[in-house]
């Protein structure tokens, strides 16, 4: 199955959630997970290194640079970005399917740019929500408390994120996450709207797809 499908054919509803370093958006996500059994989380595809208690085809399917860049060649990939040299990350076509097939909802969780990439794909049945703290001040705290941060790090990912809320528009809903008890009835609320507004029911013959 070609990527170049996606940019004309929506196979079923999509999800999509993306925010700053920092701003709560997996805690969102897991929450969602667990409220809703018809969202299935898209899990992407690396060349990053797996980190101790990641499992592979649970949090990511590790892959070597040559493996991924073969995805690329063949059309396999939505879409895929280098977010840092030599480390790359994309969307099989593969994991979308999987999940329409069972006739369920895709649910993304990725950054700025990844989110931004996927959402040129789509243009019916997605919804893209970008999720903020209420100041960058508030971000740094946040990000201070994980106490993984270096000053120097620390500084970047600020301005990272300045740059990234500067694209908060292109979204179809912010969501400020300020108190998460909230913030997480805020995006269920939001969630529950939208499965209403679907106008078909999401099965597929495998053959058709």
């Amino acid at each position: 199955m070609s990527s170049e499908l996606i940019k004309t054919k929506v196979i079923g509803p999509v999800i999509i959630i993306t925010a700053p370093s920092g701003s709560g958006k997996t805690t969102l996500v897991k929450y969602l997970l667990s409220q809703f059994p018809s969202l299935n989380f898209s899990i992407s595809a690396t060349t990053r290194t797996k980190r101790p208690k990641e499992e592979d085809g649970k949090d990511y399917h590790f892959v070597t640079t040559d493996i991924f860049q073969s995805f690329r060649e063949q059309g396999l990939l939505v879409e895929w970005e280098e977010v840092y040299p030599n480390q790359f990350y994309g969307t099989l076509y593969s994991e979308l399917t999987k999940i329409w097939e069972r006739g369920n909802i895709v649910l993304f969780d990725v950054d700025v740019k990844g989110a931004l990439a996927l959402k040129s794909k789509f243009n019916t049945d997605v919804l893209s929500i970008f999720i903020k703290t209420p100041s960058l001040d508030i971000l740094r705290e946040r990000l201070k408390k994980r106490l993984t941060e270096t000053e120097e790090s620390l500084e970047k990912r600020i301005s990272k994120a300045e740059q990234e809320i500067s694209y908060a528009h292109s979204f179809d809903i912010v969501l400020v996450n300020d108190v998460l008890e909230d913030a997480q009835q805020q995006i269920v609320d939001i969630i529950n709207h939208f499965m209403t507004q679907l106008k078909h029911t999401w099965k597929h013959d495998a053959t058709n797809l």
